[in-house]
């Protein structure tokens, strides 16, 4: 009777065990684990308008194919280069190919881009005249101060009759390069950003058409004149070069350029950013 009893003891003891371990191996996982990878991450540095607003229609493109993209906001553009170039962010997206090659030979920088994505036609605007053959003798007209976007100011002043440049000095144009000032116009240079706020105290401004979308001017119908839309100005995104050719760039690239990316452009800004690709 012992032993039968002793029997039983260990029957019931082996059963508790084999349940135990029954539990453990059923037991479900946590809510929201999956066995997927985490997705590859981005860090993109640009202006407000229009490059962020672009690259949020990359976003879920970009999700898609597995890379998670963090857009972040730069006020002043001149930071941006500095930025990637220190490796705060990973690439970035507001610049022209004169103002990068500019900024390379200025700072002892080698940040490439990789891809061209649209083109802004820099404007003339005004809050004091209604047309440029009005403008005053003694006119002051506001550029922005940066070397590539200054010159490129004056070549679009120099296209629309204002001045004229001396023959061949292109985007590296500074006023020392006007050849001929009929009305004796009165440059000055400033903050690119701070141009449209400068509409209430100069007869005009040349301003960079990120910046006048901010300020809620429409190139196509407030710019008294507009950069021709062909100009070779056309906006990029930059990297490191030794990420230019990493799967997340690559995959950023295609986004940009994507037929999604086209229709925004052309749908929303309506002939002030036009696709270059």
């Amino acid at each position: 009777m012992r032993k039968k009893l002793l029997l039983i003891v260990c029957a019931i003891f082996l059963m508790a065990i084999v349940a135990g371990c029954s539990n453990k191996t059923e037991t479900p996982a946590p809510s929201g684990q999956t066995n997927q990878p985490a997705a590859a991450k981005v860090v993109v540095g640009a202006t407000a308008k229009p490059h962020a607003e672009i690259l949020e229609v990359a976003k879920p493109l970009l999700a898609k194919e597995g890379v998670d993209l963090e857009i972040k906001v730069f006020t002043d553009y001149v930071q941006l280069n500095p930025a990637l170039k220190d490796k705060q962010i990973d690439a970035n997206f507001f610049q022209h190919i004169p103002y990068l090659d500019d900024y390379n030979a200025k700072n002892s920088a080698n940040l490439v881009w990789t891809v061209k994505v649209h083109n802004e036609p820099m404007g003339v605007y005004s809050k004091q005249i209604k047309n440029l053959d009005e403008l005053a003798n003694g006119a002051k007209v506001g550029i922005p101060n940066d070397a590539t976007n200054g010159g490129r100011a004056l070549m679009v002043l120099d296209s629309a009759g204002v001045i004229k440049l001396k023959e061949g000095v292109g985007v590296t144009a500074t006023d020392k390069d006007i050849a001929e000032n009929p009305k004796n116009v009165v440059i000055t240079m400033m903050d690119a950003a701070m141009l449209p706020r400068t509409l209430d105290d100069a007869a005009i401004c040349v301003i960079n058409s990120n910046y006048a979308l901010e300020a809620n001017l429409n190139p196509v119908n407030d710019s008294l004149f507009m950069e021709p839309k062909d100009s070779p100005f056309a906006n990029v995104l930059a990297v490191r070069p030794e990420d230019k050719d990493k799967d997340v760039i690559v995959k950023l690239g295609k986004a940009l350029q994507s037929p999604e990316v086209k229709k925004f452009l052309e749908d929303t800004y309506q002939g002030a950013c036009v696709p270059s690709f």
